[in-house]
C-alpha cells in the first residue's frame, strides 16, 4: 500500500513537471519559431481592436489605451517608408520576429511604394499618418485636416497596389489632435492612436539616450504603445538594444490588428482599457456607498396631541415626577423662565467730559524757562572752548571772555571811512595808506 501510495506520487509529481515545462514552451514558443536567432524576443500574442469601440487610445493624452497585460508592449514606428533608414528597422524586427505598426505618411509612400509593400509583406500593420505631415495640425483650418487624413489613406491605399485599404488606424502628426479631428475620425471608422511613452527619438540626441529613454519610460509604465521613427538613424542603432533589454527584463511584444467581419475583436472588458485597471489588491479612493437601512417600527410617529404642548400639563409634572424615581418635584414651569430685562432709563450713563480735557497745550510752553537758560550758558560754554582751541594751535593763549555787547563795540581804526546807512546798518570802508 505504502508502495502504491508513493507510485501515485512520483507519478503525480512527474505529471506536474511535465505541466509547467509545457506552459513555459507555449509561453515561449514565440521566440523559439524564430529560426536561427534563439535569443530573439518574439511576438507573444496578436490582439484584434473594433476602432468604432475605442475611437482614441494611448494615455499620452486620452484615459484609454490598449487592452494589455503587464510588461507587454506595443512598438510603432511614424514618419516612413524612407528606405534608407526603414529596411534596416525591417531586418531589425525580422532578426527579432517582432511585430510592430507603421504610421506612414502619404507622400512618402507615394514616393516610396515598394517600401510600403514591404511592411506589409513582413506581416506588420500598415497605417496611416496623414499626407505631408503638417507640424502644426492643431492650427490647421478644419478643411484642410480633412484634406490630410483623406489623401493620407488614398496615397498608402494606391501604394500596397492589391486594392486593399491600410488599417484603420490614425496617428495625428506631433499628436497635435483636436475636438473636431477626433469627431472626423471617429465619423470615418478611424482609430486615433496616441501613446504611452515615447523614446524621443526625432530629437537630437544620441542612440543611448534613445535607449535609456525607452527603457525608464517602459519601466514606469509596466506596459504600453511606445512610439518610435523609422526615419532616424539613432532609431536604427538603439532598436537591437531596446528589443534585447525587453527580452532580458521580461516584456513581450504584442501585434495589433483592426476587426474584420471574417476576424472578430478580441474580447475585452471596459477595465482592460485602462492602463492599469482598479484590482482588488489596490486601494482606490471612492466616497463610500450610503447602506439602505431598513427601517424598524411603525413607518410614522403619531402626532402630538395639543395637551402635550402645554408646558404646565400635570400630566407632563407626573411623568417627570416618575422619571425622578418617585421623588416629589414641585409644580414648576418645566421651561426655564424669561429674564426681566431693567428698563433703559435706569441704565448707567457716562459724564458728559469737560472743555478742559479738549485743550491742547502750547508747544512753546512745553519747556520751562530755567531749562532754557541752562541750555544757552551750555551753549557759550561750547562755544568758548572752541575759540581757546584754535588759539592754542596758533601758538596764542587767550582767555576766554565773554562776547562783548553792543556798547563795548571795539572803536573804529584811525583811517577808516564810515560810508552812510544802509538798511539801519554802518558800513566801514577800509582806508588807502600811501607807500
Amino acid at each position: 500500500m505504502i508502495a502504491s501510495l508513493f507510485g501515485e506520487l512520483r507519478w503525480s509529481w512527474t505529471a506536474l513537471c511535465v505541466g509547467l515545462v509545457t506552459s513555459v514552451a507555449a509561453q515561449a514558443a514565440p521566440s523559439a519559431d524564430c529560426k536561427g536567432h534563439p535569443d530573439a524576443i518574439g511576438t507573444s500574442r496578436t490582439i484584434v481592436v473594433d476602432p468604432r469601440a475605442y475611437p482614441i487610445i494611448g494615455t499620452m493624452q486620452y484615459g484609454k489605451t490598449l487592452p494589455l497585460q503587464d510588461r507587454e508592449v506595443v512598438l510603432t514606428f511614424d514618419d516612413g517608408p524612407l528606405p534608407k533608414y526603414s529596411n534596416l528597422i525591417l531586418n531589425i524586427l525580422a532578426a527579432h520576429c517582432a511585430k510592430a505598426t507603421f504610421f506612414m505618411v502619404g507622400s512618402q509612400a507615394s514616393a516610396n511604394p515598394e517600401g510600403v509593400r514591404k511592411v506589409r509583406d513582413a506581416g506588420h500593420t500598415v497605417a496611416t499618418h496623414t499626407q505631408n505631415h503638417p507640424g502644426g495640425m492643431d492650427r490647421l483650418p478644419f478643411d484642410r485636416s480633412k484634406q490630410e487624413i483623406e489623401q493620407g489613406i488614398a496615397s498608402v491605399t494606391a501604394a500596397l497596389g492589391d486594392g486593399t485599404a491600410p488599417a484603420p488606424f490614425l496617428r495625428i502628426p506631433g499628436l497635435r489632435r483636436t475636438d473636431e479631428i477626433e469627431a472626423f475620425a471617429a465619423s470615418k471608422g478611424l482609430q486615433l492612436w496616441s501613446a504611452d511613452f515615447p523614446a524621443d527619438d526625432w530629437r537630437d540626441v544620441s542612440a543611448s539616450r534613445v535607449y535609456e529613454l525607452a527603457m525608464q519610460r517602459l519601466e514606469q509604465k509596466g506596459k504600453g504603445i511606445l512610439l518610435l521613427h523609422d526615419i532616424q538613424p539613432r532609431t536604427v542603432t538603439a532598436l537591437p538594444r531596446i528589443l534585447h533589454e525587453m527580452k532580458v527584463r521580461g516584456y513581450r511584444i504584442v501585434h495589433v490588428v483592426p476587426a474584420t467581419p471574417g476576424r472578430p475583436a478580441t474580447p475585452t472588458e471596459p477595465q482592460q482599457w485602462l492602463l492599469h485597471p482598479p484590482s482588488e489588491t489596490v486601494a482606490i479612493s471612492r466616497w463610500p456607498k450610503v447602506p439602505k437601512f431598513a427601517a424598524a417600527g411603525p413607518a410614522a410617529l403619531p402626532v402630538p396631541a395639543l395637551s402635550d404642548l402645554v408646558w404646565r400639563n400635570p400630566d407632563a409634572v407626573a411623568r417627570a415626577q416618575r422619571r425622578g424615581r418617585a421623588v416629589p418635584l414641585p409644580l414648576i414651569a418645566l421651561w426655564p423662565r424669561q429674564i426681566a430685562l431693567p428698563p433703559t432709563s435706569v441704565l448707567a450713563t457716562l459724564p458728559v467730559p469737560a472743555a478742559s480735557v479738549f485743550r491742547i497745550p502750547d508747544p512753546l510752553m512745553l519747556t520751562s524757562p530755567v531749562r532754557r537758560v541752562d541750555t544757552a550758558n551750555a551753549r557759550a560754554t561750547e562755544v568758548s572752548a572752541k575759540l581757546a582751541g584754535k588759539s592754542h594751535r596758533h601758538g596764542h593763549t587767550t582767555a576766554a571772555q565773554p562776547p562783548a555787547s553792543a556798547a563795548q563795540a571795539a572803536p573804529i581804526p584811525q583811517g577808516a571811512a564810515t560810508a552812510p546807512r544802509k538798511n539801519g546798518r554802518s558800513v566801514r570802508v577800509a582806508g588807502l595808506k600811501k607807500r
